[in-house]
C-alpha cells in the first residue's frame, strides 16, 4: 500500500470515528475538524488526538453523572 493510500485511508476511519463521537458523546466534547486543525494541526494524528480526548471527556462526564 502506498503512503498516500494509508493516508486516505487513516482519514477515512478517522472519519467514522467523528461520526460515532458526534452521534453518541455529549455535545461538546470533541471541537469541530477546523478547530482541530487549529488546536492541534492537520495530521491525521492530530485529529485521532482530538477525538481520543474526547472519548477520554466522555468517560469522565459519565462516571460524574454516575456517581462512580
Amino acid at each position: 500500500m502506498e503512503a498516500p493510500e494509508t493516508i486516505q485511508n487513516a482519514w477515512a476511519a478517522l472519519k467514522l470515528v467523528r461520526r460515532a463521537i458526534e452521534q453518541t458523546c455529549p455535545a461538546g466534547v470533541l471541537p469541530s475538524e477546523e478547530a482541530v486543525l487549529l488546536l492541534y494541526g492537520p495530521e491525521p494524528i492530530h485529529e485521532g488526538e482530538a477525538l481520543a480526548k474526547a472519548i477520554i471527556e466522555s468517560v469522565e462526564r459519565l462516571t460524574l453523572t454516575n456517581g462512580n
